[in-house]
């Protein structure tokens, strides 16, 4: 029998993983992800591919009802879930670096939610700003908390957005994969190709990508996204375990396609 993985039902109110995502829906406004992306896209600290992921080692998601290991196995777990499967070298990439963006917690703090202590505005399924949330995010019921379903201009179905303008047009609650998105598109040796670029912004994206909202905010184009995604969502989910890997022991084989798709020297945050 398949493992059921996201499995939040028997969740308790008081339970880390609900009060989460009770804190993610009350504060991620937009007013809130736009101060986001002005205090942290800066792209001024030095830090490498392989020191950002022994940082990670550190970092267990709360949000995460299926595994309580640090998040640096997940990303070799799914890393090597694609390449046993003879996938491309750049997929097997993005595989390891696609949560990569959680180093967030080294230059975050309590306050903004980017801390090892307070996740919420790091981790978890995300959801389109500016416009009303729907009842496809986990714990629909804490949607209202969000003051901007309250204002005029962002509650509708749209909200600030016009119809069919795309996902790429789409300002989405503030976390890691936005973060690392923007690090790596403002990253002079990425060569990622486009594929792999949408899989690392919006894996978490499971209001759209799972639940089938924002239909009218999409365009003809984002129907190949929505491929990618689903392509890459069955390792990214699928392969969460308990088996444990060695990071320096891996490195040799990811070394020179990290090497290859995004240079040598370090990446800047």
């Amino acid at each position: 029998m398949e493992k059921e993985f996201r499995n939040y039902k028997e969740l308790s109110l008081q339970d880390a993983v609900t009060q989460h995502y009770l804190k993610m829906r009350k504060n991620q406004t937009l007013d809130y992800v736009l101060r986001m992306r002005e205090k942290y896209l800066t792209f001024d600290k030095p830090l490498g591919l392989w020191e950002a992921m022994t940082e990670l080692n550190k970092l267990i998601d709360v949000s995460d009802p299926d595994l309580d290991l640090p998040n640096v196995q997940h990303l070799i777990q799914s890393a090597e879930a694609i390449r046993k499967d003879g996938r491309p070298d750049w997929m097997q990439l993005v595989g390891l670096i696609h949560d990569l963006g959680k180093v967030m917690f080294l230059w975050g703090c309590d306050e903004d939610g980017t801390s090892q202590d307070e996740q919420w505005g790091m981790v978890g399924d995300v959801f389109v700003v500016g416009c009303a949330l729907p009842d496809s995010c986990i714990f629909p019921e804490f949607n209202e908390l969000n003051p901007d379903m309250h204002n005029e201009r962002t509650n509708t179905s749209t909200g600030i957005y016009k119809n069919g303008c795309g996902l790429d047009e789409l300002t989405l609650a503030w976390g890691h994969d936005e973060y690392l998105y923007q690090v790596l598109t403002h990253h002079p040796n990425n060569t990622l190709p486009k594929a792999g670029m949408i899989m690392i912004r919006y894996h978490s994206f499971y209001p759209w990508h799972t639940g089938g909202s924002y239909q009218e905010l999409l365009e003809p184009g984002d129907t190949q996204y929505l491929e990618w995604i689903k392509d890459f969502n069955r390792y990214d989910l699928y392969t969460k375990s308990s088996q444990l890997y060695d990071l320096d022991e891996i490195k040799a084989y990811y070394d020179p396609i990290a090497k290859k798709y995004l240079g040598e020297g370090p990446i800047y945050w």
